[in-house]
């Protein structure tokens, strides 16, 4: 009986182990973050919208869209069960336009200075004629007489005047050249002002609303009818126009500094796994989406660096010659070794933790004054004993226990080079706060659902949490970033620290 008793246990837990969002009442958050759907071969470099692969000449006959129903037909795959519906509006498909009619406090005229064709200047007397128009949302500026939110809406009234010479001139709206690697334009004839964008910024990026929350709390605390849309090209817009920021004033700080935190957590695109990075100083901070590997890392640090890199035991790490690694993650393994049901493990697990700690203890008294004998010196003869035992347990039959003696006799010298140098840190926890909040957020949103989503997150991420380190809101900063952007002007430095 009793063996029938333990079967029927056994069952009961294997089925336990297999049960998932798909076959149980388990939510799909549970689901660990690198179960997504398999990758299909040749799909690396691709394009979600399809537009990558296409051969010459497809674009001509893309001109045709099928109609709504003849879309549906083509989902149907042979065997009657239907392929995956794309995201978005679906070819053929009624387009909706907007509705909402609300009240203009404000108009704004704008005037050619001078002619397109001679140069001349136009004086007070010129004909002059409207030839376009353009309504813009955007929030009140903040005053020391009124602080609050308010959406007011602006028209824009665009003239042209006839030169002397007879050409008519026109004043156009401000814009940015294109950007093949951004589907977003930046124009000031946009129906979003900077400032109400940056207010979307923060509800996606900070606070970790969706789309839909943030529509929701527009038209609630607001009176505002936004699409899904218009929002999500808002928050895009705002990513395009701060990637310089990015590009020519984050990733400088970062390769120059003299201690970088390094730490990377699973992310999805598209339900395709891939890596969210952190690469964390004093004062900056710059995430990157993408796959687990040199290229990656090498694209952000570069190939050499200067100063001082606390990461993970990730291989691609050890290209760099002044690396740190955390103790307080050897610390964890040592005491789960400690924990287990294995003796030699037992053993192995309470040299390595007895080892740690008065390593540990002896660093934080040197940071208080300097000892009475070189910390290297001090601990020689117990490096040499542990580095007896992980030789000793390479090879050992116990997985967890073999796993850590080899990660470190890979990183040997990266473990004590505290020892030396007792002003380094001893934790990697920098770089683990810093992906916290986005792991959180990772939680709710299961990523990003493609390339440009996932370069506009990583833009907006860098420029918020290094404006946070600093000491100023990022949120007037981008929303200036962004005016500035539109009207085809370079991006602000960012304020620097405050002291």
């Amino acid at each position: 009986m009793l063996s029938v008793k333990l079967v029927a246990d056994l069952k009961a837990a294997y089925e336990r182990l297999e049960q998932n969002s798909r076959n149980s009442s388990r939510p799909p958050s549970s689901e660990p973050p690198w179960q997504g759907k398999p990758e299909e071969e040749g799909d690396e470099g691709t394009d979600p919208s399809g537009e990558a692969g296409k051969e010459p000449g497809a674009a001509d006959r893309d001109e045709e869209k099928p109609s709504a129903g003849e879309a549906r037909a083509n989902r149907e795959s042979g065997n009657g069960q239907k392929q995956p519906r794309p995201p978005g509006q679906q070819p053929g498909a009624p387009g909706h336009g907007r509705t909402q009619r609300l009240p203009i406090d404000h108009e704004e005229h704008h005037h050619p200075g001078q002619c397109a064709v001679c140069g001349g200047v136009f004086c007070a007397g010129s004909a002059d004629r409207i030839h376009s128009a353009c309504l813009a949302l955007d929030l009140r500026e903040s005053t020391a007489e009124y602080v609050g939110l308010e959406v007011i809406q602006t028209k824009h009234i665009y003239h042209e005047r006839q030169c002397a010479c007879g050409h008519w001139t026109r004043a156009e709206p401000g814009h940015c050249e294109g950007d093949e690697q951004w589907r977003v334009a930046l124009s000031e004839r946009h129906l979003v002002g900077p400032l109400l964008i940056g207010l979307l910024c923060a509800l996606s990026l900070r606070l970790r609303l969706s789309r839909r929350r943030i529509q929701e709390f527009l038209g609630d605390w607001l009176g505002l009818q936004l699409s899904v849309a218009t929002i999500n090209q808002c928050l895009h817009e705002a990513a395009r126009a701060l990637e310089p920021v990015l590009e020519e004033q984050l990733l400088p700080d970062v390769r120059t500094s003299d201690l970088i935190h390094a730490d990377e957590t699973s992310w999805k695109e598209h339900g395709r796994l891939l890596w969210l990075w952190v690469f964390t100083t004093a004062t900056t901070t710059v995430f990157a989406i993408g796959r687990r590997s040199q290229d990656l890392l090498h694209g952000v640090l570069g190939a050499v660096l200067t100063g001082w890199l606390m990461s993970d035991g990730y291989w691609a790490y050890r290209d760099y010659e002044n690396r740190l690694r955390c103790l307080t993650h050897l610390l964890r393994k040592a005491r789960g070794l400690e924990e287990s049901l294995d003796r030699e493990a037992q053993r192995f697990g309470k040299a390595l933790r007895m080892t740690i700690e008065a390593i540990m203890e002896a660093v934080y008294a040197a940071r208080e004054g300097p000892p009475s004998m070189a910390l290297r010196e001090q601990f020689a003869e117990q490096l040499l004993v542990l580095l007896d035992l992980c030789i000793a347990h390479s090879e050992a039959k116990h997985e967890k226990t073999r796993a850590l003696a080899r990660e470190l006799l890979n990183d040997w010298n990266t473990f004590w080079i505290v020892l030396e140098h007792p002003e380094l840190p001893l934790t990697n926890n920098l770089a683990e706060r810093a992906l916290r909040h986005w792991v959180i957020a990772r939680r709710i949103s299961y990523g990003t659902r493609t390339p440009q989503g996932s370069r506009a997150f990583t833009v907006l991420a860098s420029v918020i949490e290094t404006c946070r380190q600093r000491g100023h809101l990022p949120w007037p900063y981008i929303a200036e970033a962004l005016r500035l952007r539109r009207q085809g002007n370079a991006v602000p430095v960012l304020p620097p620290a405050v002291a």
